[in-house]
């Protein structure tokens, strides 16, 4: 049997029970990569990769941030800050939220803002006395992050992987802000979804009890135990410590991450068996097996395989909207079952090839790639900053549920803007 069919039936089994819950999330995702390397896939050492991964590094340094911003009581500050100005008023909130995480995505990791935002998050819902939810706040800032990133050149990884494709193929390179013209458009809708009726949506779908967060013991009774000002900001100036970092990338973001952990255990910010405990190891186990599963996808031929068969579909003279269409679906199949660095690496060549026979504009494909690419809704698992939102406790179903149906609107607006600008 080809690597390509096994490949498949490992992900139709993985998704299986993503959906069905019948193995725990990070069971299934570690499995599904062992299932890669058992079948000869992909080695044992790749299969296990994921753990020593960057990504998965620097989920679990700024995650011991956000857990010592929670913990000094800083993460409660900056929450009632919010509370105040949205009136307690959990839509309002949501809206303030998700729009400063998407317009910081633009500048910075998706990721980073992810896990600066979540805390704040979690402690405005511990403040509100139910009236702020971390199932109705999560989810909407990991998909935040990833509007944002499709904003600017440096909003996300595979925009900068594509434009590494435009300077080697001698193609004229992207200005900072090229994306915007694409990616204003889905950034507004967004907001209107959340403002209309997403937020209904949200809260018909995530029907399970909220796990309201317990607040630091400190700030329950702060005028019986005085409070070091510094030690409650010392995280937060420690995150923006981080943030520049990944800006200036001073080392690989993984490291900036695991540093600045260390720091908030080192200053006493957090016990260090606090920070274990308090781990969301569920997130980290889930993005580690995801990486070597999306490998195997991808070295199996499975991936292109995908790709090359849904593309055929349109026929074999696509004009250049077309060519965007299959793309536009193609890229959002892909992203939802691996990571968007690697489908850019996989679709690329692909769609180059395509417009250097045919006489397509070069760039504007790949600017098109780059904005199909970081619309991954539907699978938490595909992409770091939506795991990293599972803390929500939300089940794969309802990633599908809300996220399909905001795909769904994304591509509209998608293929609505590349009309208007290509066709």
């Amino acid at each position: 049997m080809e690597q390509s069919t096994v490949a498949l039936i490992i992900v139709l089994v993985a998704a299986i029970c993503f959906v069905t819950r019948i193995i725990p999330f990070a069971v299934t995702a570690v499995g599904a990569s062992l299932a890669m390397a058992i079948a000869g896939i992909i080695s044992f050492p790749t299969a296990f990769a994921g753990f020593s991964s960057d990504v998965t590094i620097m989920v679990i340094g700024a995650s011991i941030v956000g857990d010592a911003i929670f913990e000094t009581g800083a993460a409660q500050i900056l929450g009632s800050t919010l509370l105040k100005l949205c009136g307690n008023s959990e839509r309002r909130f949501l809206l303030v939220t998700i729009t400063v995480s998407a317009i910081a995505s633009a500048f910075t990791s998706n990721l980073a803002v992810v896990m600066m935002f979540l805390p704040i998050a979690s402690a405005a819902a511990a403040s509100s006395g139910g009236l702020i939810t971390k199932k109705n706040t999560y989810m909407a800032i990991g998909f935040a992050s990833m509007i944002g990133g499709g904003l600017t050149l440096v909003g996300s990884p595979p925009n900068l992987i594509g434009q590494g494709f435009l300077i080697n193929a001698g193609l004229e390179p992207m200005q900072f802000f090229d994306l915007a013209l694409m990616g204003l458009p889905r950034f507004i809708a967004f907001i209107i979804f959340y403002a209309t009726f997403g937020y209904g949506l949200q809260k018909r779908v995530f029907n399970f009890p909220e796990e309201i967060p317990e607040l630091p013991a400190s700030s329950e009774n702060e005028i019986a135990k005085p409070v070091n000002s510094f030690k409650v900001w010392l995280p937060v100036l420690i995150m923006a410590a981080m943030v520049v970092a990944f800006i200036s990338q001073l080392w690989t973001t993984g490291a900036c991450a695991m540093v600045a952990g260390l720091l908030c255990i080192v200053t006493g910010c957090i016990p260090v068996k606090k920070a274990f405990t308090e781990m969301d190891w569920t997130t980290v186990w889930v993005l580690a097996g995801g990486l070597g599963f999306a490998t195997g996808i991808t070295q199996s031929g499975a991936g292109e395989l995908i790709a090359l068969t849904v593309i055929s579909w349109f026929g074999a003279n696509l004009s250049f909207f077309t060519l965007l269409v299959a793309l536009t679906v193609v890229g959002v199949l892909l992203v939802n079952l691996i990571t968007a660095s690697t489908v850019i690496l996989m679709l690329t060549p692909i769609a180059l090839t395509i417009c250097t026979e045919m006489g397509y504009d070069g760039k504007s494909m790949v600017m098109a790639l780059v904005m199909i690419l970081n619309l991954p809704f539907i699978n938490p698992v595909a992409m770091a900053p939506v795991t990293a939102t599972l803390p929500g406790g939300y089940r794969f179903s309802d990633y599908v549920k809300v996220g399909g149906i905001l795909t769904v609107i994304m591509m509209i607006v998608t293929i609505a803007t590349f009309y208007f600008m290509y066709a």
